[in-house]
């Protein structure tokens, strides 16, 4: 009995023991993720709440949440690209867990700063990926992430404007030439095959915006694609504006260009686009490897048309292009 006695007792000892350890045992220090983007000048750093809400479901969905076991380290050069490199080492040499590259500067500059840190690239902007997209492999086995397809947008943009504008004669493609060069390239070929005059417009900053819209001739026939970078971002509704004051018909990139103004919008679901970084971020952070996550198209688009300012242009959005509309601004 005295032995069965002292027997519990040592168990119970023992047993709380390692309760006591494991309660005294340091906390798990929360994983870090680099996010590497080139911000406006003007405006938050940070991209609007419904897509950095949107990266953060897609982090919890994989069990991580900010704040608790993931924190963000920001680097972001306003409206300079020339810093992009450095902040890029600077995440290097933090040796954070994961790299999150937003833009196609962003890429480039996070892909040439590390070979080891895993990236997770999202490049919406330029063609940073397009090889790597067209051969269906990724740039290197620390890249993964979500890349647009320039050649199908594009086909898909002209499409839509010949839509809305039966007697499409000329397109002007706005865009920076040191993200966007594979879209103008690609809209030059659209053209050609539908005998559209396609002719580039090339802005270096935000500045001259105004000056491109003052240089391209009036509508008669014709009609402006506004591409997206992170400079042209903060002046979307300017550019909206000038746009309806010259009777331009234009199309942008994002919703939030119609919202502004334009005449529509199509391109990517960005919300979906940083809800599956999130999630290839959280894979990663819990064990993945980048060259396990397949480098992906985005797989939902939204069109949005402006009907107030399609009446202001003297302009009727077709019933074909109602039915498509994901929204009808009116």
């Amino acid at each position: 009995m005295k032995l069965v006695a002292l027997g519990l007792a040592a168990v119970i000892a023992v047993g709380t023991h390692g309760s006591s350890a494991r309660a005294q045992s340091p906390p798990t220090a929360p994983a870090r993720v680099g996010d590497l983007a080139l911000s406006s000048a003007i405006g938050p750093p940070e991209p609007p709440p419904q897509y950095w809400d949107a990266l953060r479901a897609g982090l919890r969905e994989r069990g991580y949440v900010e704040g608790r076991n993931v924190i963000f380290e920001r680097r972001e050069a306003r409206d300079r690209p020339d810093l992009l490199p450095a902040a890029a080492a600077d995440l290097a040499r933090l040796n954070v867990d994961v790299i999150l590259a937003r833009g196609a500067q962003a890429v480039r500059a996070a892909m040439q700063a590390t070979r080891t840190i895993p990236i997770v690239a999202m490049d919406l902007d330029g063609d940073a990926l397009a090889p790597a997209l067209a051969a269906g492999r990724p740039p290197a086995d620390n890249v993964t992430g979500v890349a647009l397809d320039v050649a199908d947008l594009s086909a898909r943009q002209v499409e839509l404007l010949r839509e809305l504008l039966p007697k499409l004669a000329a397109l002007t493609i706005v865009g920076d030439p040191e993200v966007h060069i594979a879209h103008f390239q690609a809209m030059q070929r659209e053209g050609r095959a539908r005998s559209v005059t396609v002719r580039d417009l090339e802005i270096r900053s935000a500045q001259e915006f105004g000056d491109a819209f003052a240089m391209t001739p009036g509508r008669a026939g014709g009609a402006l694609v506004v591409l997206s970078s992170p400079r042209l971002f903060a002046f979307r509704r300017d550019a909206a504006d000038i746009a309806r004051e010259r009777g331009m018909p234009t199309l942008f990139l994002y919703p939030v260009y119609a919202d502004a103004g334009g005449l529509a919008a199509y391109g990517p679901d960005l919300p979906e686009v940083f809800r599956r970084c999130g999630d290839y971020v959280g894979r990663i952070l819990a064990g993945a490897r980048p060259a396990e996550l397949p480098l992906t198209r985005p797989e939902r688009f939204r069109l949005v048309v402006n009907e107030r300012t399609a009446r202001a242009l003297g302009l009727t959005i077709p019933e074909s292009v109602r039915r498509r509309a994901d929204q009808v601004i009116e």
